[in-house]
């Protein structure tokens, strides 16, 4: 066994297991996305309806089911905790990572240059943020790269079967990634390939063959979508219109940014590898004509950026289909500009050496986080102290982690360059140290298991929870394994599924809570998780007891004792 073959075997899997396994149960799940998504899954996996989204037992109707449906088996294999919660997008990327190995093979047939293509993807910052976070876009972008690999061998294939066979696993992945995120998925496979098709004058075969591609889509898609519709008739309807026509172009989208939005993210989420993105685009550019793996990878980087560039809602996430071709096109770059690579045509040229100038950057990095240091211990920024007195431990800890990057960085630049690929190693540190290092007035805003943990019994006890939002009612329902939680004074994302007759009662207004409370108290305590800030000034009513943490406030209103008829609290789910 040669040493390439033993990297793949050996290298990668442990560099996978330190960068996304090891480090997924060491958070907590934060608000609002992640606990959301591991309730939606939660309820799944509890209810065993695997065709209908439920979140807080109400209606959820904003994605298809097939992230969810990872979720739970996950869940169900190891339990209803914060690693089974976050492992499907882990193992997500990990198997994106292997398509990006394999298209790096099918493209150039060099092992170091897909090893590199591998390691460059799993270490992007964009991939592993996104790649150990509770979100369904990393499911979605393997997918997206899948029916990428699949355009490739489609348009490559030298016999009428071979095309056939590519064809239908195109449109096979494109059916998963419609049942991940919706049209999008189908949407930007098209958009990639086709100046690929103009370009070689491919479109007679796209014309020709791609029915194959819908058809198969469409098998894969059908089963649910009916399903879906005959169990609830007005998901396409809403599903179609306000998902995706009213989020892409409606004047009134969620989270509406500038079309200029992405680019800052897009350099960032290069790090620790945006050293080498202007030269790898740049030769990319170039050599577009004599490599046409070199434009397809472009077109696979660009058609989507302009894509959600356009739409009116934009998040950071949304951006992560571009990070596969953008890993292929560094790597390309990287190997053929390493010392004492075939065809390096950067020693002896007059330009500066990428692979340097990369380590630079990133050492750089590693130094501005350490000069940070003094500016937090020392109370410099304006405004409240970010850090407490007691958690001065916390920067310690977090230097430690830029120390480990500027060692990775120094490792980078060592003899002359031939470690480059050191620079993967950059993260390791931080991602390790994430978990431990966040000051609490930022993680006891965002991290509600703080506050519920301590006080579970007491909670588990009461007949009514309610919360101030949908992101902590979905953490108190995973963690009290119950979806029957009220929503105070908050309909947030759940409004749609309040709408319906079976969903009315799950909120009560903050002018309406205390006559609720006086009615209902009797039956048994009641819980309500909120921020301060969403706290009305007069409540109306005097908790019982009140647990603070950071920003969140626990309230706790006993049962009345007249005429007091305590009924137990619902089971867990």
């Amino acid at each position: 066994m040669n040493g390439e073959k033993l990297s793949i075997l050996v290298i990668l899997p442990v560099f996978f297991a330190l960068l996304y396994l090891l480090p997924l149960g060491a958070a907590p799940l934060r608000v609002p996305d992640e606990t959301r998504y591991a309730e939606i899954s939660r309820e799944m996996a509890t209810s065993g309806d695997w065709v209908v989204p439920r979140l807080l037992g109400k209606r959820y109707f904003e994605k298809p089911p097939a992230g969810y449906w990872i979720n739970s088996i996950s869940l169900i294999i190891f339990g209803e905790n914060n690693f089974a919660a976050r492992l499907g997008p882990a193992l997500s990327t990990g198997l994106g990572a292997f398509m990006v190995y394999a298209l790096a093979l099918a493209l150039r047939r060099e092992r170091r240059t897909a090893l590199s293509a591998a390691l460059i993807h799993l270490s992007m910052l964009q991939v592993l943020g996104i790649g150990t976070y509770n979100v369904l876009d990393a499911a979605f972008s393997m997918w997206v790269t899948a029916s990428m690999l699949c355009s490739w061998a489609a348009l490559r294939a030298r016999t009428p079967w071979g095309r056939l066979c590519a064809f239908a696993l195109l449109g096979s992945a494109c059916g998963m990634a419609f049942l991940t995120k919706g049209f999008s998925g189908p949407a930007l496979a098209a958009l990639a390939v086709l100046p690929v098709a103009l370009k070689e004058k491919s479109l007679r075969v796209l014309f020709l063959h791609g029915p194959v591609a819908v058809l198969a889509a469409v098998l894969v898609a059908l089963p649910w979508g009916l399903l879906i519709a005959c169990r609830e008739a007005d998901f396409w309807n809403y599903f179609f219109w306000v998902e995706h026509i009213k989020r892409f172009a409606g004047e009134k989208a969620q989270h509406s940014e500038p079309f200029w939005f992405y680019l800052p993210w897009f350099a960032g989420g290069m790090i620790p590898w945006l050293g080498l993105a202007p030269g790898a685009l740049k030769k990319a550019w170039q050599e577009r004509t004599a490599r046409p793996e070199l434009f397809f990878l472009l077109s696979w980087v660009v058609m989507p950026l302009l894509f959600f560039s356009a739409a009116k809602g934009k998040l950071p996430t949304y951006i992560l289909p571009c990070a596969a071709p953008l890993a292929l096109l560094l790597a390309f770059y990287a190997d053929r500009t390493r010392p004492n690579a075939p065809g390096n045509d950067t020693p002896g040229h007059a330009g500066p050496d990428p692979l340097k100038i990369n380590g630079l950057i990133n050492l750089g990095i590693g130094l501005a986080g350490l000069a940070a240091f003094p500016v937090f211990f020392f109370d410099l920024t304006p405004g409240p102290a970010v850090y407490a007195e007691g958690e001065k431990f916390k920067l310690w800890l977090c230097s430690a982690a830029f120390g480990g990057w500027i060692l990775f960085s120094l490792l980078s630049l060592a003899e002359g360059r031939r470690h480059w690929r050191a620079a993967a190693l950059c993260p390791l540190p931080i991602i390790l140290a994430a978990a431990f290092v966040l000051p609490a007035r930022i993680t006891d805003q965002k991290e509600p298991e703080g506050l519920i943990r301590p006080h579970i019994e007491e909670l588990r006890r009461c007949r009514y929870v309610f919360a101030g939002s949908v992101g902590l009612a979905a953490g108190l329902a995973f963690e009290l394994k119950r979806s029957d939680v009220l929503l105070y004074n908050d309909e947030g994302e759940l409004a749609y599924g309040l709408s319906y007759p079976d969903g009315r009662g799950g909120t009560v207004s903050a002018a309406a809570f205390p006559a609720w409370l006086e009615k209902n108290r009797k039956e048994g305590d009641t819980a309500l998780l909120i921020r301060d800030r969403d706290l009305p000034p007069d409540l109306g009513v005097t908790p019982d007891a009140v647990y603070r943490k950071g920003g969140l406030l626990l309230l706790v209103f006993k049962a009345s004792q007249q005429g007091f008829n305590p009924q137990p609290a619902p089971a867990a789910d």
